[in-house]
Formats: C-alpha cells, structure tokens, sequence
C-alpha cells in the first residue's frame, strides 16, 4: 500500500527557506555554519518548486510561498552583505532603481490582477542564481565586479517583468520571457 503524498511538503519547504534565511542573521557572513545554512535555502529553493511539480501539487499559495521566500533571503543577504561589501554610491542607486521596477510591476500585478505576484521568467532565474552564487564567489572575486555583474542582470530581468506585467492581459505567473510565447 502506498502512502499518499501531502501536497503541502513543498509550502513546508519553501517555508523552511524563510526560517533559514532567518537564521542566517545570526551567523558570521561567509563563516562554515553560514554556508551550510545558505546552501540548505538553496537546496530547498530547488526542491520546492520541482518537488511540486514532480507531484502534480503546484499551487497560488506555493507560488506566492516560493516568491515570499527568495524575497526574504534577498533582503536578509542585502542586509548582511551591506556593512561586508560598503557599496558605492553608484551602486546603492542601481539598487533601489531595481527595487523601485520591482515595486511598479508588483504595483501593476495588484492593481490589474488583485494579487501580489512576482513572475518566474529565466529572467528571474538567473538573477536568482548569479545573486545565490555572490556569496560563494566573493572570497575570489572583487566585491564591486560581483555587484556590477549583479545589478546587470537584476536590472534586465526586472525590467523584462515590468513589461510582461504592463502588456499582459491576464497574469502569467509562468511566463519565461517576453521573448517566448
């Protein structure tokens, strides 16, 4: 007899990214203890949304858990990273640039949509991935070319969301790219 699978195991996971970003505030930046804790919100980051999909239990609430957690670990990294890495001038404008296209295309999402929404373009995916490798790479390489490399990429995926969000006519959480169908 099989056991039925809980559809909520990959919200548990996603949750888990929340509480181990969390964590990370605690810790020594770049200490051992703090990358076995990041690379666990890695690891659940991937886990969440393949196990859901694997299972057939892809959800709203999972999207939105899924997104609610990259979030966190971004702004508890930023807040980490800040005093580490003294950004210049420059750089912190580029960021709140970013934040600012990220807040209008969420702003578009809950005034078109009724809903918060943050879409998973490959977009957003690489700038998941170059944002989750910063840390990784920072010991070998200069801050200031990570952050430049960073904010490149951030700015294009955000820029790319804020035009799907502008132009759609029904909200496309899954949408890839505006520059596929």
């Amino acid at each position: 007899m099989g056991t039925k699978f809980s559809p909520l195991i990959p919200n548990y996971i996603s949750f888990s990214r929340i509480i181990f970003s969390l964590i990370l505030i605690l810790l020594e930046p770049l200490s051992s203890v703090f990358y076995a804790i990041y690379f666990l919100c890695g690891f659940s980051d991937i886990m969440d949304g393949f196990i859901a999909r694997k299972t057939g239990t892809t959800s709203r609430l999972g999207e939105k858990l899924d997104s609610i957690a990259d979030m966190t670990l971004t702004v508890i990294l930023l807040a980490i990273f800040y005093p580490v890495l003294n950004p210049t001038i420059e750089i912190l404008i580029w960021i709140i640039l970013i934040s600012i296209i990220r807040l209008a295309s969420m702003t578009i999402a809950l005034i078109k949509y009724k809903t918060f929404a943050i879409l998973h373009t490959y977009g957003n995916k690489i700038t998941g991935m170059t944002l989750f490798i910063f840390p990784v790479l920072l010991p070998y390489i200069d801050a200031r070319v990570l952050m430049y490399i960073v904010c490149v990429v951030a700015s294009m995926s955000a820029i790319e969301e804020l035009i799907i969000q502008m132009t759609s006519s029904q909200l496309q959480l899954n949408k890839q790219s505006i520059f596929f169908k």
